[in-house]
């Protein structure tokens, strides 16, 4: 286990398809966190970042209301919120949806269907680099 992820942290866990939530939910229980709060969609998932101190965001690409890529400019152009770390989990393998996420300044990508290892795998990258910076 990675030491340089803080697992007191409150994770939010963005995706209209509530079956996919429970999942990334429950590995993120197995990894080690315990405070996640869930959103059904992207403008659902924008209150709970201006209301609650939130440390990561892992988020589905399509969503209806708001997609997981608008929510993330939206997060990234919020002081506030501007340097939370955000996990795209998506079925969109496409390497220029990759580009856009990575230019809207998506912290790492996960493609659907995935293992629990790689979630947790990806969630540490993420750690690694936000320590080192």
């Amino acid at each position: 286990m990675d030491s340089c992820i803080d697992f007191s942290i409150k994770v939010l866990v963005a995706d209209d398809f509530a079956t996919m939530r429970k999942i990334v939910r429950n590995v993120l229980k197995q990894i080690g966190f315990e405070d996640i709060v869930e959103a059904e969609d992207g403008t659902t998932a924008l209150q709970i970042l201006k209301n609650e101190k939130i440390g990561l965001v892992v988020t589905d690409w399509n969503m209806p209301n708001m997609s997981g890529l608008e929510l993330l400019q939206h997060i990234r152009k919020n002081p506030a919120t501007a340097k939370v770390p955000v996990l795209m989990v998506t079925a969109e393998g496409l390497k220029e949806n990759v580009l856009e996420a990575v230019k809207a300044g998506v912290n790492n990508y996960v493609v659907k269907p995935f293992t629990a290892e790689v979630l947790q795998e990806k969630i540490e990258a993420i750690f690694r680099k936000l320590a080192a910076a």
